[in-house]
């Protein structure tokens, strides 16, 4: 298990502070202790361009994952899911429009028209 504290130059994902106060309410909503559960982002087949992201809180990482905190936010990715968001940002974007997270991913090549699913 790697794990990285704070050194966004290090992180192989980051977070914004706006995405890590969302989550860190929502990891408190769920009754979570956010001191060891976090917020699992990975990789998925699926969407029209082949693949998509997925988000959920886990209680605690898995041994072979790797683990960032920024903000106070844990966030556990797997081996596989880190060879596609490797330098990736997670963001919380709100507004009339509707408000959620999005990942800045510089692998992409491609992403579908509504933005669900990319390429690499």
């Amino acid at each position: 298990m790697s794990t990285t504290e704070d050194t966004p130059q290090q992180a192989t994902v980051s977070v914004t502070e706006e995405a890590a106060e969302e989550a860190l309410a929502l990891i408190e909503g769920e009754g979570l202790d956010s001191d060891v559960a976090g917020l699992r982002l990975y990789v998925q087949q699926g969407g029209c361009a082949g693949l998509s992201y997925g988000m959920r809180f886990d209680d605690a990482p898995e041994e072979d994952d790797t683990i960032t905190n920024h903000h106070g936010l844990r966030i556990f990715v797997d081996p596989a899911s880190m060879n596609y968001i490797d330098g990736s940002v997670l963001d919380y974007e709100g507004g009339l429009q509707g408000a959620g997270f999005h990942v800045e991913n510089p692998n992409v090549v491609s992403e579908c028209g509504c933005g669900e699913s990319f390429r690499t």
